[in-house]
């Protein structure tokens, strides 16, 4: 089920967090929809969310406001006051692409720290092979990169743009 909700009048003021919930039933539904925001929000974060139905979520960081569905709307509130989200669009995610180390990644963006998963912090000049898709996880007011290891001892971000289906082999 999606919802076509242009952004309504720009408020006054700062920018704030905001909630908003259009059904989108993918997290790539919830990027496209992201990446076509003019001018783009500071911050978006996607939300998974169970009620009333299974579907992404998503909070922004921006001035302007948006509107959800009346039913979709404790899905938005749940989204805007969470503290835990994937970041979609956050400061410096432009130029965090090709190979980078840990340390470039942490200079040219808002990532506060790079881990590797089960292991912890990752050294600061490991390479990370970026494959232009960078999502970091939002927890407790923090972008935290999760990386796994690779080939080469570079890392490569836990989320990829297109990942293996699980049993893939089968």
């Amino acid at each position: 089920m999606m919802f076509s909700v242009a952004p309504a009048a720009p408020a006054a003021g700062a920018a704030r967090i905001i909630g908003v919930s259009l059904g989108h039933r993918t997290l790539a539904e919830a990027d496209h929809w992201i990446g076509g925001l003019t001018p783009p929000p500071v911050l978006a974060c996607t939300h998974l969310v169970a009620e009333p139905f299974p579907h992404v979520a998503i909070s922004l960081l921006t001035a302007l406001p948006f509107e959800s569905t009346p039913e979709l709307e404790p899905a938005a509130s749940a989204a805007a006051t969470g503290q835990n989200g994937r970041a979609v669009r956050f400061p410096g995610v432009e130029r965090l692409t090709g190979e980078l180390t840990v340390s470039e990644i942490l200079q040219r963006s808002s990532i506060s720290r790079v881990e590797v998963l089960g292991s912890g912090v990752a050294d600061p000049a490991t390479v990370v092979e970026t494959g232009d898709f960078v999502r970091p996880q939002f927890r407790g007011g923090e972008l935290v990169l999760v990386t796994t290891p690779a080939a080469g001892g570079r890392l490569i971000p836990f989320e990829r743009r297109d990942p293996t289906p699980c049993c893939a082999d089968h």
